[in-house]
């Protein structure tokens, strides 16, 4: 049963790293499912924009607002979904997928508090938890690389890695 568990636990992970690496490639290509082809970053579309300008609700609405089409945080944001997504999926770098992520989730669920369908929690805070219990579970050694990863020079020699 603890061996089921443990799979189970990875592959959610895996699953869940899915989500951000697609929605990456969707943005950056405009697969027609979140974006379509004309809106595509490599389009020249802001893949921060649409949300920023149109989603953004609450206090922090105009902080957010003003931040819409910025190069910067459309870089920022891009490699936050490709680094998050790639280290669930491959198992590696929890510490930092654990920090990083919730960061990059926090910002987002601020960005339209009140949520759409509830009062007070989204998807965005069930992430983060989901996240702190992979990080707490050690489950990037089911179904990934977190125990090579962890053995490499550079890992050891900068534990933040981990």
């Amino acid at each position: 049963m603890k061996d089921k568990l443990k799979y189970s636990k990875g592959l959610l992970r895996i699953i869940l790293g899915w989500i951000f690496l697609w929605a990456f490639w969707d943005k950056v290509f405009g697969l027609g499912f979140a974006t379509e082809a004309d809106k595509s970053w490599l389009n020249g579309t802001s893949p921060t924009s649409g949300f920023l300008k149109f989603s953004t609700s609450g206090p922090f609405a105009d902080i957010f607002q003003s931040m819409a089409g910025n190069p910067l945080i459309d870089w920022l944001f891009m490699l936050g979904l490709l680094l998050l997504g790639s280290a669930l999926i491959l198992g590696i770098a929890s510490k930092l997928t654990t920090i990083g992520g919730s960061i990059m989730l926090a910002l987002m669920y601020l960005a339209a508090i009140p949520p759409e369908h509830n009062p007070l929690v989204d998807e965005h805070i069930i992430y983060i938890l989901i996240l702190f219990g992979f990080y707490i579970d050690e489950t990037n050694h089911s179904l990934g690389f977190g125990k090579k990863w962890e053995k490499c020079k550079l890992v050891k020699k900068y534990p933040i890695l981990q």
